[in-house]
Order: C-alpha cells, then sequence, then structure tokens
C-alpha cells in the first residue's frame, strides 16, 4: 500500500510525486511505498499547523484533555490493527507490541490528557512593594517531532502528546523504515476529532525531510530521538535560529554487578535488560562492570541462546552467534598478549 502524508486532516501525496520503498524486514520484502516529502511538503504542513495555532492555543484545558484522551481509547481499541502493523514494519513480535508498544503509546497521550487538568501558573507576591509577580505558560507555536525506529508508535506519540496537550501544533516525522502506524495516528486523530491542521505527519528521509524540519525558520522547536551524530548537527542548525530542543541521543548503559547479588536472579535480570528489543531500546545494557564472575559473558550467551522467549528470536541468536564467535578470539588473543 501507498502511504501518505497527513496534512491539515487530510491524506496527500508528495508534491514531487517522489516516493521510497517501504520494506518488511521479516521477509526483506516491498510490501508499500511512503512519501520522499521535500521542504515544499514541510511548508505545506507548516501552514496548516500555523493557520490552526490560534484557535488550537485558546481551546479550553478540558476540551483538550477530552480529545487527547479520545486519541488513546480509540488506539487500545485498535490494538491488534496497530500490533501488527507494528511487527510488521519493525519485525518485532506481535506479542511485544501488543504488551509494550501499543499500549504505551495510548498512555502518553492519557497521561497528558490527565496532566493538562492539573496545570497551574506560579505567583508570588513582592511584600512591601504592593505587586504580585507570576508566570504564565504558554504554548510556543509550530514545534517540529521526529522519531526513531525502534519503538516507533511509542516514542512518535511521546513527543506529540505532551506538545498538543500544551497547546502546541506539530509538523511531524517518523522514521523512514517505520512509517505505518503514523499513518495509522492520522486517521485515529481525525476520528478522535483532532481538528485539522493540528498534526501534519510528513514522511521521508532525515537528510531532506528532517532538514527542511529543523532548518525551518518558524518552527520553534524540535524533539529528536536518534543518533549522536545526527543530534549534534540538528544541535549545530537550530543553535543560530535559537530554538529550543529535546535531543535524546545514543545511550552506553552498563550494568554493574556487585559481588554480593544474587547471581540467577542477576543473569536474568541482566539478559532481559540487554536484550529487550533485540536489544534496540537506548535504556539497554550494553556492557557489564564486574571483576567477579568468571565466565558471566558466556552465561549470558548460553542462557539467550537456549531461551524460547520471545525477545529473543532468530535475529538475536546470529547476533550472539556472531559475538560468541568474536569473544572466543579475543580470549585467546588476551592470553596470548
Amino acid at each position: 500500500m501507498n502511504i501518505q502524508n497527513y496534512i491539515n486532516g487530510e491524506f496527500v501525496k508528495p508534491v514531487s510525486n517522489d516516493w521510497i520503498d517501504n520494506f518488511n524486514p521479516a521477509k526483506g520484502e516491498i510490501y508499500g511505498q511512503i512519501p520522499n516529502s521535500t521542504q515544499k511538503d514541510v511548508e505545506n504542513a507548516y501552514q496548516a499547523a500555523v493557520d490552526a495555532f490560534p484557535k488550537w492555543s485558546n481551546t479550553s484545558l478540558e476540551d483538550r484533555s477530552k480529545i487527547l484522551s479520545k486519541i488513546s481509547s480509540l488506539i487500545l481499541e485498535k490494538l491488534d490493527v496497530l500490533a501488527i502493523a507494528e511487527s510488521k514494519d519493525n519485525g518485532k513480535p506481535v506479542s511485544l507490541a501488543k504488551t509494550v508498544d501499543i499500549p504505551r503509546a495510548a498512555s502518553n497521550f492519557q497521561f497528558f490528557a490527565n496532566a493538562i487538568t492539573q496545570f497551574s501558573s506560579e505567583s508570588h507576591e513582592s511584600v512591601g512593594l504592593d505587586a504580585i509577580n507570576f508566570t504564565l505558560r504558554q504554548p510556543l507555536g509550530v514545534v517540529g517531532c521526529i522519531s526513531p525506529w525502534n519503538l516507533p508508535l511509542y516514542l512518535f506519540t511521546w513527543k506529540i502528546a505532551p506538545a498538543l496537550a500544551a497547546g502546541n501544533c506539530v509538523v511531524a516525522k517518523p522514521s523512514v523504515v517505520t512509517p505505518m502506524n503514523a499513518y495509522l495516528l492520522g486517521e485515529i486523530c481525525n476520528d478522535a476529532g483532532l481538528p485539522k491542521g493540528v498534526l501534519n505527519i510528513v514522511h521521508g528521509l532525515g537528510t531532506t525531510t528532517g532538514q527542511a524540519i529543523v532548518e525551518h525558520p518558524e518552527i520553534k522547536a524540535i524533539s529528536f530521538t536518534g543518533g549522536t551524530k545526527t543530534g549534534a548537527h540538528i544541535a549545530k542548525v537550530a543553535a543560530p535560529m535559537f530554538k529550543k530542543l529535546s535531543l535524546e541521543l545514543g545511550g552506553k548503559n552498563p550494568n554493574i554487578i556487585f559481588a554480593d547479588c544474587d547471581y540467577n536472579k542477576m543473569l536474568e535480570t541482566t539478559v532481559r535488560s540487554s536484550f529487550a528489543n533485540q536489544g534496540q531500546i537506548c535504556l539497554c545494557g550494553t556492557c557489564d562492570f564486574t571483576g567477579v564472575f568468571s565466565g558471566l559473558s558466556l552465561c549470558i550467551v548460553e542462557i539467550c541462546w537456549n531461551s524460547n522467549n520471545c525477545f529473543f528470536n532468530l535475529f538475536t541468536k546470529i547476533i550472539l552467534s556472531c559475538f560468541f564467535h568474536f569473544f572466543k578470539h579475543f580470549c585467546c588473543y588476551l592470553r596470548w598478549s
């Protein structure tokens, strides 16, 4: 199927009519195409957002909350459809998408639907000056959200929900390799009654579509999750324009293992925290800090290899096989040196 951009509440083809193949990673087969959006598409999305901003930013908190809550409910209603789409796009097990990705995407909208009703400004009295100082927290305007491929709908909504709750309008770009649920989210937003132009979703490459969002002079803030090198580039572009930035970049997360731990529980926790979602989570452990347990790495490899858990699919086991081969040669090198 051909995925389209979601601009001003409608699904539209890219201005250039240029398309990118969309692959099913489990089979290596093309199952559709997505727009190769250009600066013109991003500009159209921005215009829709800026036109919608005056009304949305003045929509009551209660009404915003109701719409976000409705989006959350519709995500849960479409749990099976969205989980299958997530699996087809990303390659993760359907069971994982049904228990983690999609419910958490719904939770993102529900959390901020609730939070916005508890919002308050701050004030304090200037004693002796017959004055009160108060702080108003107001929406910025149009903001850009660029999300990664490892938790497609979960992280996409993690950025969009708070931006909408605060009264901003959004131009968003999902990862070019996992576009399906971002496309389906547009349908859900229409069904939930989100006004046209409040959320706009453009598909394409980071170097073109993403770049057009980042360098747009009137997009006031950028939220990006992805690689450190790309984050550095975004900061370089955005800094002279004084854009607000939220950059969640590549993490290195050691598991720190102490001598008095429960060894079996430690093994189970280490394996789960390192290889959940095939290890494709920024919070997953990437190394172990321990000098206590000899053979720890080999024990971890053995547990993963023999596991029937959905976290450890064939792809993970191929990686572990490569690691085990490398580890044996590395140990030999250490003994030799």
